[in-house]
């Protein structure tokens, strides 16, 4: 962690101290009460609850300090408070100075699909070579991603930056914070629509890590999307571009699939290749992984260190986690979130695994706007195109999903709706039989994570 004096968190962000020692020390820092640690500094954000209301039972929790923006209630004499015109302003210039202060590699990751798990495998590739600090969980936004600097410490090397947006203009602000020297852009995909409109404003808007580049920063790039490859074409600094298709400079050639072993494939840098095991089921995967080999190349790790590193890659939990459980059932929990693209993906990659049946228990995919509703159509059409046997649909507009694969051919005794995650859970297990092969997708406000934990308990893993 950074160790900051109060008096200096003053000077940098402006600040007046009205409480506390001057030369009090801060190692921990914070903007949830409830998370509150011995000796932190709380911020009091003001955003859908109002963080002032809050600096008081951060102070019982043992909070040694508040950066604050209006008076607060009283607080003991020896806890420190900090005035600044704006709490999460100063949030993100204390971030900013601290990593202007070290001399680090910076990776920032954005895309619309695959950002975190292109994250976590580009923080276990760069670990070969160095001492690296990540984004935790999806720590991604103007608040998490200069919480995630305050964790600095002076052992680090590189940061690997999650950098997500729901609105323009968010994904320059956190570059302003933090400019990359290499920027990610994994894909463009229509998430967000309720907000963005369309995909053209998507890409726009993801465009912009590479506008908050250092000036000799270098982009990873899909060649195999469209819409990346037209902000590729309007971008003048150097590329490396990753994908499936041959004239990616980083790619896949051989591709073998391994049923639930996951696949084996050469991985070609150029004119190096090795013959890589990867033990992830799904093809988006492979992506996730060819970006961060991809920052690999960028920042001179050899194809030996890259290697080594892959090796340590496995599945995470929520992102295509493989459970075995009782009654030879097997789970794929992809329960963390949902989009059209990667739901897609999903249904065709799991649907060639070998089982007796294939049961997709699918969520409502959220923030799709005016086209909610033709996405999930589209969505159950695929479910039956890619041969799923039963389609258990979970919330309101999981309905229109039904409605898809109904007229795309699959009978009224296949397919099965619930208003929620809870009477999913409730009800699915009982569907079950011997050998089934069940999918587990929603996005995070369906708790379709309560259907991967009652399945869990009733079948208990292997």
């Amino acid at each position: 962690m950074a160790e900051l004096r109060l008096d200096r968190i003053a000077e940098t962000t402006g600040g007046t101290i009205l409480q506390g020692p001057p030369e009090r020390v801060f190692r921990a820092f914070n903007i949830d009460s409830r998370q509150t640690t011995p000796g932190e500094l709380f911020f009091a954000i003001v955003a859908r609850r109002d963080g002032h209301d809050f600096v008081a039972a951060a102070a019982e929790r043992g909070a040694a300090g508040a950066v604050v923006s209006r008076s607060v209630p009283s607080v003991p004499g020896d806890f420190a408070l900090l005035q600044v015109p704006d709490t999460v302003r100063a949030l993100q210039i204390l971030a900013k100075k601290v990593l202007e202060e070290r001399s680090l590699k910076v990776v920032g990751i954005t895309g619309s699909v695959g950002k975190t798990t292109t994250k976590e495998f580009t923080a276990a590739i760069l670990s070969r070579k160095f001492r690296v600090l990540k984004s935790e969980g999806n720590f991604n936004n103007h608040l998490g991603l200069a919480l995630t600097l305050l964790r600095l410490e002076t052992r680090h090397d590189a940061a690997v930056l999650e950098m997500g947006m729901s609105a323009p203009g968010e994904i320059r602000t956190l570059t302003e914070i933090a400019p990359p020297e290499v920027a990610v852009i994994t894909n463009i995909s229509p998430v967000h629509l309720e907000f963005l409109k369309t995909m053209e404003t998507i890409a726009a808007a993801k465009k912009e890590i590479l506008e908050g580049m250092k000036t000799d920063g270098i982009a990873v790039l899909n060649g195999d999307d469209p819409f990346v490859e037209k902000i590729a074409q309007a971008w003048n600094g150097r590329k490396i571009f990753f994908g499936l298709s041959r004239g990616c400079d980083i790619r896949v050639e051989n591709l073998q699939r391994l049923g639930y072993d996951g696949f084996k494939f050469d991985l070609v840098l150029d004119s190096d290749r090795r013959r890589i095991r990867f033990p992830f089921l799904s093809e988006t995967y492979i992506y996730d992984l060819l970006a961060a080999v991809g920052v690999g190349r960028a920042l001179s790790l050899s194809l030996d260190e890259i290697e080594h590193g892959i090796q340590d890659l496995k599945p995470y939990a929520k992102r295509g986690l493989l459970l075995r459980l009782a009654k030879k059932i097997v789970v794929i929990d992809d329960s963390y979130n949902s989009n059209p693209r990667a739901l897609e993906a999903a249904l065709r990659n799991y649907a060639v695994l070998p089982a007796r049946r294939r049961v997709a228990v699918l969520g409502d995919m959220l923030e799709l706007g005016e086209a909610a509703a033709k996405f999930h159509e589209d969505a159950g059409q695929q479910a039956e195109r890619f041969g799923w046997d039963l389609l258990v649909t979970v919330g309101p507009l999981s309905r229109h999903m039904a409605g898809g694969a109904r007229r795309a051919g699959m009978g009224m005794d296949r397919i099965l709706s619930f208003a929620t995650g809870e009477d999913a859970a409730a009800q699915v297990p009982a569907l079950l039989r011997e050998g089934d092969l069940v999918l587990v997708k929603g996005s995070r406000a369906i708790r379709t994570e309560t259907i991967i934990e009652a399945l869990k308990e009733i079948f208990k893993e292997t």
